[in-house]
């Protein structure tokens, strides 16, 4: 199995972060625009489409607020196995990392999913330190 990890250091605070991700039907409005295009939520899914035209259906995990921690699963007949999760971590005032993990199947996935939890941790970055100013 391969594990994709993106650490992703930002100067916004973590409670802002953590709300805007927390905000899981609001990916294309509120974390990453552009890079999503549509959210849809459907029963314990969301039907992210992104930017590229690629669409997935997200099965939502759980939520921690006391971590901070997102996670879910792409459902997909592609994938033998994903599971994925979100979490930011304070980093010290008004600064948070931002740590995206993805454990995937097969192994072959990453080449299409690393570059693009790249790009989109790079979108993150940019839409939330541009909301803290």
């Amino acid at each position: 199995m391969a594990t994709i990890c993106i650490e992703t250091l930002i100067d916004a605070p973590a409670d802002r972060v953590w709300d805007a991700i927390r905000d899981y039907g609001a990916l294309h409005t509120r974390l990453v625009p552009g890079f999503v295009v549509d959210t849809r939520l459907e029963g314990d899914s969301r039907m992210v489409t992104f930017g590229n035209g690629m669409v997935a259906r997200e099965r939502i995990v759980g939520i921690d607020d006391d971590a901070r921690r997102f996670a879910y699963s792409v459902v997909s007949e592609r994938l033998s196995h994903h599971s994925a999760s979100n979490q930011v971590l304070q980093a010290g005032e008004g600064r948070c990392c931002f740590i995206w993990i993805a454990d995937v199947l097969p192994d072959a996935a990453t080449e299409t999913m690393e570059p693009m939890m790249r790009q989109g941790a790079e979108v993150l970055k940019a839409t939330m330190e541009a909301a803290a100013r």
